[in-house]
């Protein structure tokens, strides 16, 4: 498969091969902030369209890797152990994307738990996701619904690439444009089915 630019960087860090391209994506804002006046695509009821090709044979065996490599963050806290901590610290010194994330009419994504040392390369790994997403569980914990593979634009704090990554073969995109974060990012729901599309941002059947 092919690897994302920068992404061989990241493989001989990790001291495995890159899967493919890169992606990410975004979410609600600080501690004390309100969502709708970080993310004003999101409070506008604006969704990003995604390509539904999740079910060819290429494309399911690379979800299947995804799956294996993140089993083990299905407990939140085996996913702190591992560096992931809940929201992101922007290049202000802010924590955003600290609440769980949520639209109007399209339903939600959850709690964002970003690595900061993946957030750190501007490089996409498929196995190697920068955030984790978690919604609540029934038990009142936390369970893990998706992955979103994250990269920092050029309008991000601090700044990334201009051009949008790929990762499993699809673009990534902006949901969150200034003031918002504006990651590149794409969302796979490797832990609960939407029926919006495995690549969807928002799952009409998680709620905050």
């Amino acid at each position: 498969m092919a690897n994302d630019t920068g992404s061989t960087e990241r493989s001989s860090r990790h001291g495995r091969k890159a899967l493919v391209g890169s992606g990410l994506c975004l979410g609600l804002l600080g501690p004390l902030l309100a969502g709708a006046a970080l993310f004003p695509s999101v409070a506008s009821g604006e969704v990003q369209p995604m390509a539904h090709h999740h079910g060819s044979p290429g494309v399911q065996a690379e979800l299947a890797q995804v799956r294996a490599a993140t089993a083990r963050f299905h407990r939140v806290e085996e996913a702190v152990a591992a560096g992931y901590e809940l929201g992101w610290v922007n290049g202000a010194g802010n924590r955003i994307v600290a609440g769980s994330v949520s639209h109007p009419t399209a339903g939600a994504m959850g709690y964002h738990y970003f690595n900061a040392e993946l957030m750190a390369d501007n490089a996409v790994d498929a196995v190697e996701p920068e955030v984790l997403v978690y919604a609540p569980a029934a038990d009142g914990g936390l369970k893990l619904v998706a992955v979103e593979w994250v990269v920092r634009s050029d309008k991000s704090n601090p700044a990334g690439v201009s051009e949008a990554p790929s990762v499993l073969g699809m673009e990534m995109h902006i949901l969150v444009p200034p003031p918002g974060p504006a990651f590149w990012l794409t969302h796979a729901w490797v832990g609960q089915h939407n029926p919006a599309g495995m690549f969807a941002d928002f799952n009409p059947e998680v709620s905050c």
